[in-house]
């Protein structure tokens, strides 16, 4: 079953500035960690929960596009 939700445009530019907020910091704190003397568990930790955080903002950021392209059109 699928339906329609609509989405303000407020809204979805808060979910893309949601995703760009996410990816920033994720990808910046990857490269922190790289530079980081620790142990081999800590960094395997972290680049796990940066992955999992990348995916969802992606996605969140890709639900906010499209949101902005209907409200567009």
């Amino acid at each position: 079953m699928s339906r329609t939700v609509t989405i303000s445009r407020r809204a979805a530019w808060l979910l893309v500035g949601a995703a760009v907020w996410t990816l920033y910091v994720w990808i910046t704190r990857i490269w922190i960690v790289a530079g980081q003397n620790q142990s081999t568990s800590f960094k395997v930790v972290h680049y796990v929960l940066a992955a999992v955080s990348i995916v969802f903002g992606a996605a969140v950021g890709a639900i906010g596009v499209r949101a902005l392209r209907r409200a567009r059109a």
